[in-house]
Order: C-alpha cells, then structure tokens, then sequence
C-alpha cells in the first residue's frame, strides 16, 4: 500500500546518546480527542497510514535500524502537559524513559512549558504505560539536566531459564513501564562494549523470542503491557562504594537490546527503572542509595529509589533517573511520488 503524505517537520534530539524524534504534528487518527494515550497507541499500530509515517521516519534513507521518536497527542485529560506515542521501526512501545528525557528538555527549552532560569519544572507526560514526570533543572536559563520519575517499577519473575545458542542462562524479569529480561553479560560469555555488540544483539532477540513464545512475561493488569520489550545484559564496573553519608553508590554498565534487536545507545530509561525494581528487591540498592547506570557508549544515568509503593498486590518501587539531553537539528521530510523506496528499508 502507498500513502501520500505532505511534508513531516521534526525536531531531532539525543539523550545520552540515543535518538529521539518529535513529531508535533501527528497523524490525525491518533491526534484527536476522546481517547487515552494508551488508546491511541492501539489506534496507531492499527492505521495503515500512521504505521507507514513510522515507518517513513524510521526506515533508510531517513533514519536507521535503531531509530527511536514520538508522535505528540493530547494528553489524558489537564494534569499532564502533553501525551506521546513512542515508536521505533518496529511499531509502538508502552514506555521511553530517554523519550521522556528528551520531551522534557525539549517542552522547556522551546517554551512549551514555562521555567525559571534556576530551578527545577516538572513536565507532566501521559504515556501508554501511565503518567510520568520529566523534572527538568534549569542553570542560568539552560537546561542542565533531567530526572524522569516513572511508574511504579516491580518484579515480574525470577530465575528463568532460557536455552539459548550460547547455553541455558537464567533470567530475572522486571517491569519499568515495559518488561524486561535481566542476565549478566558474563553469562553468555560477553561484554557490555562496541566490540560485542553483533553477539549481544543476537542473544538478546533469541532471549526475548523465547520467552515472549513460552508467555512468560504477561502482565498482572493490563494484557497491552504484557510481553518481553528488551533484554538487558548487565556487568559491574567496580563493587559499591560506601559515602560520606552512609549511603553507597553503585556502578554497573549494561546494554539493552530492545523490539526486534535494536541497540538503546543510552542506559535506557524504562530499563534502568526495572534495573532499579530488581536491585531493590534484592536489597542491593536501598533509599538513598545511587546507581550509576552506564550504556555501551560510555553515557550515564544516575538512578534511585523516589519511593515505596505496591502494584497489582506485589511490592514496588518509584524510581528517579537523572540523565542529559541535547537537541540535534530540525528536519523536514519529504516524499517523492516517483520514489519506488518510500517508505523506506531497514539494513543492519
């Protein structure tokens, strides 16, 4: 099928690495009114056209193999700021925490959202997963940096076993807004660096196919949550360190491969937050204590436990990330009724 499409404008950014793509003008089928943004998510992934102007930003020659944006909504109702649909090239994903980042960043440094010059300005975001805060610290009338609060984050599994072409391994897995399954890098033999990541990519799809065909990732709630989005392959950098004031830092480094083997160049938002679930579970990270959470590309987020909570009957967490973002460029995407690509092809 082909869709026309006038010209798309797009404000690219990054966060900590990873690419994050606004779209303020959205396709019309997800930006009307009368629906949740978790609602329109599905409205998304069910329009041709909405799937095709995805895919026109994601795919050769516009973007890549590992590209990730947003298509901005109205949000559920006058708490939050604004709603957003994340995508990537392989459809729409329940949670972004680096997305989240960037909007913040992006909501004050354009003035879509007032700020002082020093201060912090929370940018309330409606997301398919639920509501979450970018608090966006302003220096000198710049943004500094950003710590998204996210949804209650928990324990989903433990020690899984999955038999994978490197051996059977056991995995964790942890709710940050999507699912996620945890292992040490060193358990399949690898990494967390440049070097490794063809071998880590392949791992993490064969992870995460066989645990999404055994259902071992359904959600407790809410079926549209349920589903292996990422496997993260973690190792320590150096053991913890005890503070001055009697809290410890930790220090671990990991990569998510997410969707259908896509490599987040950040820590991953989401994922650090179901990083966090488990450290706390495992009581490995207490209140007031802080994971530096580092990517495969060296960038960091600094992550905590914002607070204690249940969901869906089973302990919880609220975690804080505190990351960087920087705006790239503005883009303006045409298309070419001559053109035999459009909407585009993906080549890893």
């Amino acid at each position: 099928m082909r869709t026309t499409t006038e010209p798309i404008e797009t404000i690219d950014w990054h966060t900590g690495g990873e690419p994050f793509r606004i779209v303020r003008d959205s396709p019309a089928e997800v930006a009307g009114d009368g629906l949740t943004v978790a609602e329109r998510r599905i409205v998304a992934a069910q329009s041709a056209h909405v799937q095709w102007v995805r895919a026109l930003l994601c795919s050769e020659p516009r973007g890549h193999a590992d590209m990730y944006g947003g298509f901005l909504v109205p949000p559920d109702d006058a708490g939050a700021h604004l709603g957003v649909l994340f995508w990537h090239k392989d459809g729409f994903s329940t949670a972004c925490g680096h997305g989240t980042i960037a909007l913040g960043a992006w909501a004050v440094a354009s003035g879509l959202v007032p700020a002082p010059a020093d201060g912090v300005t929370d940018v309330v975001v409606d997301v398919p997963s639920g509501r979450v805060t970018a608090g966006v610290r302003t220096v000198s009338g710049l943004v500094e940096d950003v710590t998204f609060t996210n949804v209650a984050s928990h324990v989903h599994a433990r020690g899984v076993e999955v038999a994978t072409s490197r051996g059977t391994v056991t995995v964790d897995i942890a709710f940050g807004g999507a699912m996620y399954a945890v292992l040490p890098a060193g358990a399949v033999g690898l990494r967390v660096r440049p070097e490794d990541v063809t071998d880590l990519v392949a791992v993490g799809r064969e992870i995460r196919n066989a645990l999404d065909a055994a259902g071992a990732a359904e959600h407790p709630g809410d079926t549209r949550l349920s589903g292996v989005y990422g496997t993260i392959l973690t190792e320590e950098v150096r053991p913890p360190e005890l503070r001055a004031d009697g809290s410890r830092q930790l220090h671990q480094r990991n990569v998510t491969v997410f969707a259908d083997g896509e490599v987040d160049r950040s820590p991953c938002g989401s994922g650090t937050s179901a990083r966090v679930a488990l450290l706390a579970d495992a009581g490995e990270l207490r209140p007031g204590d802080e994971l530096l959470h580092e990517s495969v590309v060296g960038s960091v987020f600094r992550a905590r436990i914002a607070g204690r909570t249940t969901a869906h009957g089973v302990p919880a967490v609220v975690p804080a990330v505190t990351g960087t973002a920087h705006a790239v460029g503005t883009c303006r995407f045409t298309v070419d009724a001559r053109d035999t690509l459009v909407p585009g092809f993906v080549l890893r």
